[in-house]
């Protein structure tokens, strides 16, 4: 029998794919560089913190939890000499918007304003208290084009599971870097999702041998049953987090949000790398 997954869960694999055209398209890269942002790490560094203003890097590593400390205080503030956080945050809507446009030729404009709505509405009922990133993005002003309010709905959704998410590793007792070692103990390579969130091998070492310790993994580095339930509970955490928006919803609206967004997001998902480092599983799942 299938693996029951919570309604919230699914839900956000359905809007997170929609999010992350801008991380990993084309026009999110080109967009991003022409504000003066070059580089994968300036674009999601400036792109993502830029919300929250021109901070400096203490508040953005512990926003982006999972990130090592060193590649952010590399680029904050610095970053905001290259471009301000108004100029970051009109090249990420631009650059996902422009993806989705691409993405979305073919769907009907009026099944994407529906999704935009919908999500849009689910925005409004949220209660953003405790959730730094949620927050700041669910106070810039509404986009004019469609695909950008699609963008921008879709982002606050999962800016606000996110934020749930880290309350729940914190509360499990992981760091950031224990936290992706345990991630790879399930499904991904370590090879994989250490440099993209840049941490050492030393420190990628030292949180594997506090998680043996602990009874996380074992010595191979697999997951143990101890760490596997421990596991479970912190995605029951974040579900139950991140499930309240959804709670009052009448069934039909949450039919006609699934029914419009999965082909949405079936097509944004193509734009995804198969292994990807944000959580996703399996297309096929």
């Amino acid at each position: 029998m299938a693996d029951l997954v919570h309604p919230a869960r699914a839900l956000w694999w359905l809007f997170e794919p929609v999010h992350a055209v801008t991380y990993f398209t084309p026009e999110g890269r080109s967009a991003f560089e022409a504000a003066g942002l070059h580089g994968v790490a300036r674009g999601y560094f400036g792109g993502r913190a830029a919300p929250l203003g021109a901070v400096d890097a203490p508040p953005v590593i512990a926003a982006f939890f999972n990130f090592a400390p060193a590649p952010i205080e590399r680029a904050l503030p610095a970053i905001w000499k290259l471009a301000d956080p108004d100029k970051a945050l009109a090249a990420r809507s631009a650059g996902a918007s422009a993806a989705l446009a691409r993405l979305l030729e073919h769907v009907n404009p009026a099944q994407v304003e529906l999704v935009a709505d919908l999500l849009e509405t689910a925005v409004s009922r949220l209660d953003c208290a405790g959730r730094v990133l949620a927050a700041a993005n669910a106070a810039l002003p509404r986009p004019d084009s469609l695909y950008g309010r699609l963008w921008q709905a879709a982002t606050v959704m999962r800016e606000h599971r996110g934020d749930g998410h880290v309350a729940a590793l914190v509360s499990a007792g992981l760091d950031g870097c224990e936290a992706l070692v345990v991630r790879c103990a399930l499904d991904v390579r370590r090879e994989v999702l250490q440099p993209l969130r840049g941490w050492t091998d030393e420190e990628w070492d030292a949180a594997s041998a506090r998680l043996i310790e602990r009874g996380w993994i074992t010595e191979r580095g697999t997951i143990t049953e101890c760490g596997r339930i421990r596991h479970q509970a912190l995605e029951a955490a974040t579900d139950l987090a991140a499930a309240r928006v959804w709670e009052n919803n009448p069934r039909a609206e949450l039919d006609r949000l699934v029914a419009a967004l999965k082909p949405i997001s079936t097509l944004c998902r193509t734009a995804l790398p198969p292994i990807n480092p944000i959580g996703l599983p399996a297309a096929t799942a």
